[in-house]
């Protein structure tokens, strides 16, 4: 008797393979679908962030192209102050301030008159907050507090000198010392014969090094003067400059308050009729820097700048319920000046493209997830339908195999029985002749044939009805030994197996895992002629799994034969059916395992059976 091998791939093997991998799972699915969402999420994110960014630099370009206007704008005023049909510098003049078309120069006298009234109200409001008339110092030359305060009013108004006489004409209070030529121009005033006296930087060739406007105190007796040098007179032409660009292009619907400041921080343009800005206008620190400072060479020079060359901060900021992009950036013109332009602009109608488009990330996003959930609630049913069609396919493909070999070995049943019955004929035949007691034993022998046949055969054909329970594998093998040995030793083979201290409790139908391991045992048995040993081992085989070898010395077997042996309708044996091997090879693939046979002609076989601790779960 030779032994069998199992093939490499079964056909359960391969049908369970197929059933479980034809289909993607509906967790897959999910993690799958919740990826794509995700890296949709991020693409869209990752979009309105790009969107913001467009759309901040929009409103930067806007508004550094309202700066450059502004520069251009104040370049051509201030060249025009000096342009045939201006009023001459260099003369007394008496605009008036009711005209509704100045030119630059009365326009600067204007605000010149509206600087000395206003310093006029503040020196009267320092002077009601005086704790006495007995605090104030009578003599000219000292230091007092208004000469401080006028110090400080001078400085931040960009004047060269304020300068305070009484009624009588008598010096009440300076930011500096008062040159004679200004007192001596003045004297009409001082001395109540005039209300006012203009003199703004005499003509080419005087020598005086100054302009000055004089007149009568508003909300106190006495006279004010505000006198400008070279630098005071190019502060104020620029800045006079300055008001009327802002003036011209701030007509703009979205620019929300716009205010240029010189490198002291004192204001010298700022858009009138506007929201006032935030209450830090002069705190830089708190913008975002977007470039680096422009070179000092670069100053003064009347080239435009380019968005790269200029100096940009921002932020975000609400103002009056009202979103605004708060932009710091530098402003450089003609002759060295250099200040910073603070301006807000709306951000309305960009939040609004961002909420819309956040809104349809917020659909787009929901309406993915309906469609993933749905999909995979398709794809569950309709898995489901296929695996069960599947299943019942299976179930018909492996009854039609079991009918077609329960048909093989219906005729194979046949003809073996056929040979013990023609004995028995022959046998009962020669009973009236020859010696009854030999024809009994040939009988008997025959219907014991017979028996073997039929018990093979039902034994296939309920092979696959397992119960598993859990039981000791270890305590399973001793039971086989002992059965087995008594039989082994008289056909002259040792059947012995190395112990294990551990213990191996198995989910396996006891019975059934009996009846395979004792066919594996019979065919090493029957495959050993003269002496020979079957050894049997235990050892795990990774996690989860057990392993159980059975060695023989025998015939071994060739390759051909290894491709068959667990074929229902192939066998080597002279009588019986041969369905020893194919019957513990349908059990143990019951149980979730697998067989594994190695074997050479002349050197014996090796049978590793490889099983699942927990059977059930594989079975």
């Amino acid at each position: 008797m030779t032994h069998k091998h199992s093939r490499e791939k079964s056909p359960d093997s391969m049908k369970s393979g197929r059933s479980g991998k034809t289909f993607l799972q509906p967790l897959a699915l999910a993690s799958v679908c919740l990826f794509l969402i995700f890296l949709l999420l991020v693409m869209k994110l990752v979009d309105l962030s790009t969107l913001d960014r467009t759309l901040i630099d929009s409103i930067e370009n806007r508004g550094l192209q309202i700066v450059r206007n502004v520069k251009q704008l104040t370049d051509l005023y201030d060249e025009r102050f000096f342009e045939p049909g201006q009023a001459d510098l260099g003369v007394e003049i008496r605009p008036s301030v009711t005209e509704t078309s100045l030119s630059l120069p009365e326009v600067l006298i204007r605000e010149l008159i509206a600087s000395a009234q206003d310093i006029d109200y503040q020196l009267e409001a320092q002077s009601s907050d005086m704790v006495s008339s007995a605090d104030m110092v009578s003599s000219a030359a000292s230091v007092r507090p208004e000469d401080d305060l006028l110090k400080d009013i001078a400085f931040r108004e960009g004047l060269w000198m304020v300068t305070v006489w009484d009624e009588h004409g008598t010096l009440s209070y300076t930011s500096r010392p008062v040159p004679k030529t200004l007192s001596v121009l003045a004297r009409p005033v001082l001395d109540g014969r005039e209300e006012i006296k203009i003199h703004i930087l005499t003509s080419s060739g005087s020598q005086e090094k100054f302009g000055f406007i004089a007149l009568q105190r508003k909300f106190a007796s006495g006279t004010i003067a505000v006198a400008l040098d070279d630098e005071a007179f190019q502060f104020w032409r620029l800045k006079i400059s300055i008001q009327k660009a802002i003036e011209e292009v701030g007509q703009i619907p979205e620019l929300g308050y716009l205010v240029v400041t010189d490198k002291h921080r004192r204001i010298i343009g700022q858009l009138e009729g506007t929201a006032e800005g935030p209450e830090d206008l002069n705190m830089e620190a708190a913008l975002v820097p977007k470039a680096a400072l422009l070179p000092r060479a670069a100053l003064g020079t009347k080239a435009a700048l380019t968005k790269a060359d200029m100096v940009q901060k921002y932020r975000k900021i609400n103002l009056d319920g009202k979103e605004w992009l708060d932009i710091l950036t530098p402003i450089h013109l003609q002759d060295g000046f250099s200040g910073m332009v603070r301006m807000g602009l709306s951000r309305e109608s960009a939040e609004q493209i961002l909420v819309k488009n956040r809104h349809d990330i917020l659909i787009s996003m929901a309406f993915m997830v309906v469609i993933a959930i749905l999909s995979m609630w398709l794809l569950y049913k309709n898995q489901n339908k296929h695996l069960a069609k599947m299943g019942e396919l299976e179930r018909r493909v492996q009854q039609a195999e079991r009918l077609s070999a329960l048909g093989r070995l219906a005729a194979g049943v046949a003809h073996e029985i056929r040979n013990p019955l023609n004995a028995i004929s022959m046998a009962s035949q020669r009973l009236q002749r020859d010696n009854l007691q030999q024809l009994s034993e040939v009988i008997r022998d025959e219907i014991r044939r017979l028996n073997q046949i039929i018990e093979e055969f039902l034994s296939f054909s309920r092979s696959r009805k397992l119960e598993f329970k859990r039981s000791d594998l270890i305590n399973l093998l001793d039971q086989i030994v002992l059965l087995m040995r008594e039989e082994a030793e008289s056909q002259g083979v040792t059947l012995k197996m190395a112990r294990s201290e551990n213990s191996y409790d198995v989910f396996m139908d006891a019975d059934k895992l009996k009846q395979a391991l004792i066919n594996i045992i019979k065919n090493g048995i029957e495959s050993i002629s003269g002496k020979g040993s079957i050894d049997l081992a235990l050892a795990t085989e990774g996690k989860g799994w057990i392993g159980i070898r059975i060695s023989d010395t025998g015939a071994g077997l060739k390759t051909t034969e290894i491709q068959q042996i667990f074929d229902p309708d192939y066998t080597t044996k002279e009588k019986g059916l041969g369905l020893g091997l194919p019957l513990a090879y349908e059990i143990i693939k019951g149980h979730g395992g697998d067989i594994h046979v190695s074997s050479r002609p002349g050197e014996g076989t090796t049978f590793k059976i490889i099983l699942p601790l927990d059977g059930r779960s594989r079975g």
